[in-house]
C-alpha cells in the first residue's frame, strides 16, 4: 500500500486511494474523512485565515482522531488482532503529536503549515502503509 500525495495541487496534502481500504466500512469512511479533514486544515494554515478558525480545526482534527482511534480499536479488540498493542501504541503517538501542534499554535499562534503537513505526511505514509496494511491482511484471513 503506497500512500501518494500530491505535490502539485495546493488544495491537498494527501489524495485518497481506494487501496488505503481496510475492510471495514465504518474504518474506511473515517479514513477518508479524516484525510479530506487534514487536507482543509492544511489549506487553512497556508491562507490568511483567522487564529481562531486555524485553533478550532486543530481541536476538530483531534476530536475526530481520537474518536476514530477509539473505532479502530474496538474494532481490533473484537476480532482478538494479535499486534493490537502495538497499533494502538502508535496511535498514541499520533494524538501526542497534535496535541504538541496544538500546543505550538496557541503559545505562538502560527502554524508552520510545511512541519505540519510533514508531520502528518510521515505518520500517514508509515501507518497506513504498515499498521494499517497489516490489519488488512489480518482481515482478509
Amino acid at each position: 500500500m503506497v500512500l501518494i500525495f500530491n505535490e502539485m495541487s495546493a488544495m491537498n496534502l494527501i489524495e485518497w486511494r481506494d487501496e488505503f481500504k481496510i475492510g471495514i466500512d465504518e474504518v474506511d469512511f473515517e479514513h477518508q474523512e479524516l484525510i479530506e479533514l487534514i487536507n482543509e486544515i492544511y489549506d487553512e494554515a497556508k491562507t490568511e485565515g483567522s487564529i481562531l478558525a486555524v485553533s478550532d480545526s486543530l481541536g476538530d482534527i483531534f476530536g475526530k482522531i481520537s474518536a476514530h482511534f477509539a473505532l479502530e480499536e474496538k474494532e481490533m479488540r473484537e476480532l482478538n488482532y494479535d499486534q493490537y498493542e502495538v497499533h494502538k501504541e502508535d496511535h498514541e503517538q499520533l494524538l501526542d503529536s497534535i496535541r504538541d501542534i496544538m500546543d505550538e499554535y496557541e503559545e505562538e499562534n502560527n502554524l508552520d503549515e510545511e512541519d505540519f503537513g510533514n508531520r502528518l505526511k510521515d505518520w500517514f505514509v508509515n501507518h497506513f502503509s504498515t499498521k494499517d496494511a497489516r490489519l488488512h491482511k489480518f482481515l482478509q484471513h
